[in-house]
This record gives C-alpha cells, sequence and structure tokens, in this order.
C-alpha cells in the first residue's frame, strides 16, 4: 500500500509549518448534506444494532506541519472534519424497546475558547444553528455519548464500530475507541461496521465524482510539468518538489501519498520513496505522483526517458506494458474482477499479455517481473475500501496499473490510470494525460524547447 502520511511531503510541508504544535484544519468542499444523511440511513437500515464511530482527536501526529484531516469512514458518514466528534445511529428496532431518542447523534467536544485563540473557531454542540450547519437532527456533548451507549446496550447485545485490521500497528484509533465502546458496554459483543461502511464507499456518488476529477486534473498536471521539466542532472527530489507544487497551487491539500520517484535502479521499487538520486542520462524514470482534493484520492503513474528518448529496449518493455494495460482496459466492463484467475479477471489478462510478450536477457518470459496487482479502488483512501471482495459495478473508481520492473536492467516500468466503471464499460478519468512513447516523447521534446529559449 502507498504511504499516505508519511513525513516525506517535500516543498509542500514548508508551506504548512504553524506556530504551535495543534493541528491546522483546512476548509474544503463537501456535497451536500443530505447525502451525507442518505449514506448513515442505508448503513443503519443494513445493521440492526446501535452503531458508533469516531473521528480523529486532532493527536494522531505530533509534527507541526499536520494538517487534520478526519477519519475516513468517519468522514463519509458525517461531512464532519473537526477533532473530537462521535457518531451514533440508533436502529429503528430501539423504538420498540422504549428508545424515545434520535436515531441519530452527532457528539462534539464543548468550545474551549482558550485553544481557539491559537487553532481559530471549532463548532460546539451548544452552537446557535448547530443542527442546520451539521445535517443533524440531535448534537450533543461528547460527554454524554458512555451513558447513552451503555443503556442501548442493555437491549442489544452487539454494538458496531471499527475494531482493529491487520494494518493498524503503530496507528491505535480503532484500538484505542473499541476498547472505550467496550468499557463502556461491558455485557456487549462488538462487531466490525468496517466491511459494510466499504460496501457503500464503493460506490461513488455524482458529487464524489466531481472531487475525485478535481484530484486528477492538477495531477495530470503536475505529470505534464515532470516530463517538460525532465533532464538528466536533476536529482528526484525536484521533479517530486515541482509536482507537490503543481498540486499545492491548484488547491489539493496534501499528498495522495507519498510522492515516488524513482531513477534507475529504483524505478524497480515499488514504493520507493527515498528521492535522493541524481538522474543520470539513460535511466528511465518512473513517477507515480498524485494530489488530494477535498479528502478524495487520484492516483496516477508514467515512466519516461530521463533524456526525452526511451532506448530500444526501454521503448520495447513499456509498450508490453502498454499493451497489457490496453489488453485490460479492452475487456473493462461491469461483472469484471480485479483479480482471481477465471475468464472475468483482470489481473490475469494482464498477467497474460505480459507472459506472452517480451523476454529477459535470459530468454525468460517477463511475467515473473510483474509483481503486484493490476487494480484497486481509489476514493477517499487512495486503496479504498470496498467491503467484501465482488465483480466490478458501475459507480467504482479503479486504478489499472500493470507493471515490469527487471532490477538486473535498472528498468522498471508502470502506467497507471484512475478508471470509472459505467453501466456498458468504463471512462478513463486520467484520458487527458497522454500513454504512447510517441507523445511523451514529444511532450519532453517541447519541454527541452522551451526550457533553451533565450531569456530576455
Amino acid at each position: 500500500m502507498k504511504k499516505r502520511n508519511s513525513i516525506l511531503r517535500g516543498a509542500f510541508s514548508l508551506l504548512l509549518l504553524a506556530a504551535c504544535m495543534a493541528p491546522m484544519l483546512r476548509a474544503w468542499e463537501r456535497e451536500p448534506l443530505s447525502v451525507f444523511g442518505e449514506r448513515r440511513a442505508r448503513l443503519s437500515a443494513a445493521i440492526d444494532a446501535p452503531i458508533v464511530l469516531f473521528g480523529y482527536t486532532g493527536h494522531e501526529e505530533a509534527n507541526p506541519s499536520y494538517v487534520f484531516m478526519q477519519e475516513e469512514n468517519f468522514y463519509y458518514l458525517t461531512g464532519h472534519n473537526e477533532e473530537g466528534a462521535a457518531l451514533l445511529l440508533v436502529p429503528e428496532s430501539a423504538e420498540k424497546n422504549g428508545w424515545s431518542g434520535s436515531r441519530e447523534i452527532l457528539y462534539l467536544p464543548p468550545r474551549d475558547p482558550a485553544k481557539e485563540k491559537w487553532n481559530g473557531p471549532r463548532i460546539g454542540p451548544d452552537d446557535p444553528g448547530i443542527r442546520e450547519k451539521t445535517g443533524f437532527a440531535r448534537v450533543e456533548t461528547f460527554s454524554n455519548l458512555h451513558d447513552t451507549l451503555a443503556a442501548l446496550a442493555k437491549n442489544y447485545p452487539e454494538i458496531y464500530t471499527e475494531l482493529p485490521g491487520p494494518h493498524d500497528e503503530g496507528f491505535p484509533h480503532a484500538a484505542n475507541w473499541s476498547k472505550w465502546v467496550k468499557d463502556a458496554t461491558p455485557q456487549a459483543s462488538l462487531k466490525d461496521v468496517s466491511s459494510a461502511v466499504g460496501t457503500l464507499r464503493a460506490i461513488k456518488t455524482p458529487g464524489e465524482l466531481a472531487l475525485m476529477q478535481k484530484a486528477v486534473d492538477p495531477s495530470i498536471d503536475a505529470h505534464f510539468a515532470a516530463m517538460k521539466m525532465m533532464r538528466p542532472g536533476l536529482y528526484e527530489y525536484q521533479v517530486a518538489a515541482k509536482m507537490v507544487e503543481v498540486h499545492a497551487y491548484a488547491g489539493c491539500e496534501t499528498e495522495a501519498y507519498s510522492p515516488i520517484v524513482g531513477t534507475g535502479i529504483n524505478s524497480t521499487v515499488l514504493h520507493y520513496d527515498k528521492l535522493d538520486r541524481r538522474i543520470e542520462d539513460g535511466d528511465i524514470v518512473l513517477l507515480d505522483v498524485a494530489g488530494q482534493y477535498a479528502g478524495y484520492a487520484s492516483d496516477i503513474t508514467r515512466t519516461i526517458p530521463a533524456n526525452g528518448k526511451f532506448t530500444a529496449r526501454q521503448r520495447e518493455i513499456y509498450e508490453i506494458v502498454l499493451g497489457a494495460q490496453n489488453a485490460a482496459l479492452a475487456a473493462l466492463k461491469p461483472g469484471m474482477t480485479i483479480g482471481g484467475q477465471g475468464p472475468a479477471s483482470l489481473q490475469k489478462i494482464a498477467m497474460d499479455y505480459i507472459d506472452s510478450h517480451g523476454k529477459d536477457k535470459e530468454g525468460r518470459s517477463l511475467g515473473q517481473y510483474y509483481i503486484h496487482g493490476l487494480s484497486h479502488h481509489v476514493g477517499l483512501d487512495v486503496h479504498d475500501p470496498s467491503g467484501p471482495a465482488r465483480p466490478l459495478e458501475p459507480g467504482m473508481v479503479i486504478t489499472i496499473e500493470p507493471g515490469i520492473y527487471i532490477p538486473e536492467e535498472n528498468l522498471g516500468v508502470r502506467i497507471e490510470d484512475d478508471v470509472l466503471i459505467t453501466p456498458t464499460g468504463y471512462k478513463l478519468l486520467t484520458a487527458r494525460l497522454p500513454r504512447s512513447v510517441d507523445e511523451i516523447e514529444k511532450i519532453m521534446a517541447d519541454g527541452r524547447v522551451e526550457r533553451e529559449k533565450p531569456r530576455p
């Protein structure tokens, strides 16, 4: 998985240094509050038990350049992007057990005027118009949640919340809050709500797609900028810094993941992020860099020649990867699967293409150098959850990203695009960014001419 919260922020982090250690908030676009309400209703209808979710506290990271971004499932259901909040969803069946309160409650910490002098204003549970601001009919102080949850647990043997997952090591949000829920409801059995939320998140709304395109477009512009500036003698970090600058200038709040600019042998390292190598003449350079806009990620990779011209071998491998991507795209439609080995598997289509085209220096097929999956979902996370594995459906957004990595030749090639599944096929969200060898070489040649123009 690409790293979303790496210390490496390039030049962008320098723009974000704060005068204190508190997290900074950033206002961003969001969908109408009614959309978040519809999501909560769908989730509550699917689970006949209380559901409690917690936002981030703002203490997840002490770095002074830390920019607060809400826990993704919590944001998906609330649209609330401030610290220290919680959400309680009460099933319809609770009314039969004497429940007379709201079916959904947003819990907020009380206002703290002293902190707000440093961090800026926050909304509080007693603010005028708080219901209109949040879209919740009931907003209460966070401290009320404990007793309300304990009362509900008397009639419900199960409580749903986020439980720790296999990749949560060192990030104890789910562990801490699930323990808090267990302490408040010791007689209840805790169940994980993450899969149910992931199932909803897999299908993007029109509003989400619009925000995702606003992440994709500056990411494409950043790749154009990298192609035009690329030349031997630059360092990897200089190229990454330019791309991050393009994202930030266009309104991206951060990178969707730690930028990957790998030249030479580094092009064969899937999640390379040191960015300290000097780019040499004859190198191939793999650029896997994309921005995040209003919480939504993009994910784009191009592979280009350092000097503007692919060598014969670089071109050969590039064309094979492009052929594999085109083969997968030609088959892309609802009902296909991302992985697996059956006839509907996009992964198998790409692998079969790579394995039947070209050889390594020992005459062996190239399939052994394709060492990762073809695709993943994209959304609020660059590797967005999608619930239990199922065939592709209209409204899903995925990547198509075959690659070949041959360390013995210092040659790694990946081509990655973001794709919306439509009722009849797909829409390439990244179509504006060229993929062919000839187009890439032309962009780089034009960039060289522009750089070499005499300046007045």
